[in-house]
């Protein structure tokens, strides 16, 4: 693998090393811009020490990838399909979504049913974090995120923290992943601690340049994402 840039070069080293993966894990994780996704997830003091650590998770952040990438579940991106859909092809190919979700996850329940006020309610999927000692609830959206899906996963956040968590663990954290997200929706529905993220979904794998491009940008301009 021929890498031009240097902190993209040691941060795929630092993968190679720590994580001792197979080489088309490796091609994977370059070919789907693993570098450039977890950058535009984090702070910008943050990024370089993408080249000097690697991928260190220490908070809820660090596990949020833009976009996330599901290329290997075979899905037409131009095909009609429903959220039950998406979530069947990934637990049909859970070991892949596992490696695309990255380190520490175990995987729980598929339509996790709670009761709460005699209604009834559904997770998509719920996973447990080991390094981040806390359970992850995702939900997919099809469809553009709106503030009624943040709504309802702070919900299911708020119930989790109460209900199922135990008192040494920590905070529960949501994921929306959906088709397209508005950032100033999301800043300004969410608290600054609510610990609930959203993240594009993909079915085919990125321009590599084009997120190169939006890094550089991001970087250089002081623009936020």
């Amino acid at each position: 693998m021929r890498i031009k840039d240097e902190n993209e070069g040691k941060f795929y080293e630092i993968e190679v090393t720590n994580e001792a993966c197979e080489i088309r894990t490796l091609q994977r994780q370059y070919n789907s811009s693993l570098y450039e996704r977890l950058a535009l997830g984090r702070e910008k003091d943050e990024v370089l020490r993408l080249a000097s650590e690697g991928n260190v998770i220490t908070k809820p952040q660090d596990i949020v990838k833009q976009p996330t990438v599901l290329e290997f579940l075979g899905l037409d991106e131009k095909a009609k399909y429903v959220e039950s859909d998406l979530e069947i092809a990934i637990i049909n190919k859970l070991q892949k979504f596992l490696l695309e979700l990255d380190k520490g996850y175990l995987f729980e329940a598929r339509q996790k049913h709670f009761i709460f006020s005699e209604d009834n309610y559904y997770v998509d999927l719920v996973f447990y974090n080991r390094i981040l000692r806390c359970y992850v609830l995702i939900d997919f959206k099809i469809d553009k995120l709106t503030h009624q899906d943040l709504g309802q996963m702070m919900m299911y956040v708020h119930y989790y923290d109460r209900y199922e968590k135990l008192p040494e663990e920590n905070p529960t954290v949501g994921i929306l992943l959906c088709r397209e997200k508005d950032d100033a929706l999301v800043e300004i529905t969410l608290l600054e601690d609510a610990n609930i993220y959203a993240s594009e979904y993909q079915l085919y794998l990125p321009d590599k340049k084009e997120l190169q491009k939006k890094l550089k940008e991001w970087i250089e301009e002081g623009t936020d994402l």
